[in-house]
């Protein structure tokens, strides 16, 4: 892992209105680090999140993949910028009339210009890293929830983004079929992958992360690595809160 920051959010601001969600919000997360995002609902992680691909639109900040700020330039720049941030959301958003290789290839071929061939290859070779390279022919409503959130996040990868995040890729499914979808984040990790991660798996941020971030109302609280977070919380605001999920 190096010191080279991959993604940078800096004082970034949002707001609905005269409600503001997001205050001032300050994180760096390098290369081949996993930060994880931890808070209790409503505290802006998935609106942090969503602002660092411009999904949900910051009301004031930056947002600088690689070196670039995504705040600036046109929108054919944002789109090639976009690529670079891959994202899997908590719903798996495939297409259900399209097979598993389909739903891997088309994103490769529509932004990326890949020809068939190159495209099905890639899909393979990402298939095959999260396990499910077998089910290439196999429709989503034939696999479990585990195997789609699997397929996203091969869809995903497929694009080459620079930074991966994940907006709680676990929340929607059985709690037997979490572990499969851990175990490819995992080793995305053990390759080197950016990730940012906003999850109340708890037990794979202790095991896994390089550091934790707690948010709390719009603001980050506190930060640190998984023992200082987990086992030293400095803030009332975390301790608080970490006392109420470990019950």
């Amino acid at each position: 892992m190096s010191n080279r920051p991959m993604l940078e959010i800096a004082a970034l601001e949002k707001r609905f209105g005269d409600n503001t969600v997001l205050r001032n919000i300050d994180l760096k997360v390098t290369q081949g680090e996993l930060v994880f995002v931890i808070g209790p609902s409503g505290s802006g992680k998935s609106t942090m999140l969503r602002c660092c691909n411009r999904l949900e639109e910051p009301s004031g900040g930056d947002i600088i993949i690689d070196g670039r700020n995504i705040m600036q330039g046109t929108s054919r720049d944002l789109n090639r910028m976009r690529l670079q941030v891959g994202m899997v959301f908590q719903g798996f958003h495939l297409y259900p009339h399209m097979n598993v290789l389909k739903n891997v290839t088309l994103a490769q071929r529509k932004a990326l210009k890949r020809s068939e061939a190159d495209a099905k290859t890639r899909a393979l070779d990402m298939l095959e890293q999260v396990g499910l390279a077998h089910k290439a022919d196999a429709y989503p409503g034939e696999l479990s929830g585990g195997q789609q959130q699997r397929v996203a996040i091969a869809r995903a990868l497929a694009l080459d983004p620079k930074v991966m995040l994940f907006d709680e890729p676990t929340s929607a499914l059985d709690p037997e079929l979490v572990g499969s979808v851990l175990a490819v984040m995992k080793d995305l990790k053990s390759k080197g992958m950016t990730m940012l991660v906003v999850s109340h798996e708890m037990g794979f941020a202790r095991e896994t992360a390089d550091r934790v971030v707690f948010m709390d109302g719009g603001v980050i609280v506190e930060q640190g690595t998984p023992d200082e977070i987990f086992g030293a919380p400095k803030m009332e605001r975390t301790q608080a809160f970490l006392s109420r999920v470990a019950r």
